[in-house]
């Protein structure tokens, strides 16, 4: 089918999807968003496309890793009521290490992600066709954008309930700034130098680290390729927006994806493209104009059982660039009230 009812065109962009053009979106969203995916890439696709594997692999690993990431809290809370007790101080160092060694494996993963994330997006904005043309014929990509959004927010709503990983990280700064003026040798091959410290503790004092680092290189790209048409980026994103938004309010599609695996895999990665699209779009996805229909977006996100979206509604809170301008309407900021 032709998502011709997604093009970005006339009156408002790709907005509103009619009942007769969902068949439109069939193609795109069993190919792409459904779980496990059945789109295959073609010979063109296929170097990028083995390159973004490698990468997603990894990320579930780092899932797994994070997911079990239990912290130091202990070890760390003993060894400061007890300063001069060295095996105390040993025991909290001897669990730090490893645990950094952790933190910065993920901070590594997130710059092999923005790499990803490039590449993608110079295949899925090429000049030579629209939109919505891209992601019916390069669906195998499309997917796997879709599915680095998903890592992005489920690292993020993993880091944001872990307090664990500042506090594991901080306290290792402070000790080997210590261990530094009383000369003491940390073990090389630990140390994590202090201007990779410095920018891994940028990195998670973001509420949504993953997040921030797509945004920020989603925009850099845009700055890097002033020859492509800023549209080019923004319109795959709403309509990644929309092909989402519309299989998770309707019926039928929810009947058809029914593992609840698909609905979680589209509520991420509908927040993600809408987040992306705010840091981009040099207007923003809230204004009364924009092209996504953010209203129907966060109705979606409301009909979900609280307990599954917070985090998602908390991306849109604290994540975006544009919520909380005066071109917002009271009645979306009203609509993302915590409770």
């Amino acid at each position: 089918g032709d998502l011709a009812g997604l093009k970005a065109g006339g009156g408002g962009g790709c907005r509103r999807v009619k009942p007769r053009e969902l068949r439109l979106v069939d193609d795109v969203a069993s190919k792409c968003l459904s779980r496990p995916p059945d789109a295959q890439p073609t010979e063109a696709e296929r170097k990028i496309w083995e390159q973004v594997n490698q990468v997603l692999m990894e990320a579930l690993a780092i899932l797994d890793d994070l997911q079990s990431y239990k912290g130091a809290g202990e070890e760390i809370r003993q060894a400061i009521q007890n300063p001069n007790a060295d095996r105390v101080q040993e025991r909290a160092w001897g669990a730090v290490v490893p645990l950094v060694g952790k933190l910065k494996k993920f901070y590594e993963f997130s710059l092999k992600l923005e790499g990803s994330l490039h590449g993608l997006l110079k295949a899925l904005t090429s000049a030579h066709c629209s939109p919505t043309q891209h992601l019916e014929q390069e669906q195998a990509l499309a997917r796997q954008f879709a599915e680095i959004l998903h890592f992005t927010l489920r690292f993020d709503e993993l880091k944001m309930t872990n307090p664990a990983i500042q506090n594991d990280f901080s306290y290792y700064r402070r000790t080997l700034n210590r261990m530094r003026i009383n000369n003491v040798a940390a073990e090389e091959e630990n140390e994590v130098n202090n201007e990779l410290a410095n920018r891994m503790s940028l990195f998670y004092a973001n509420a949504t680290p993953m997040l921030k680092t797509l945004s920020d290189a989603t925009t850099k790209f845009v700055s890097d390729n002033t020859d492509l048409p800023i549209e080019n980026t923004t319109d795959c994103l709403c309509t990644m927006a929309s092909v989402c938004k519309v299989m998770l309010e309707t019926p039928e599609y929810r009947s058809r994806f029914a593992n609840e695996d698909t609905v979680s895999f589209c509520l991420r990665v509908m927040v993600g493209v809408i987040i992306l699209y705010d840091y981009v779009h040099p207007a923003g996805a809230f204004v009364k104009s924009s092209k996504i229909d953010m209203k129907g977006c966060i109705k979606v996100l409301k009909d979900q059982p609280q307990s599954s979206v917070e985090g998602l509604l908390n991306a849109l809170r604290y994540t975006t660039k544009h919520l909380n301008d005066e071109t917002t309407s009271k009645q979306i900021k009203n609509m993302l009230q915590a409770n």
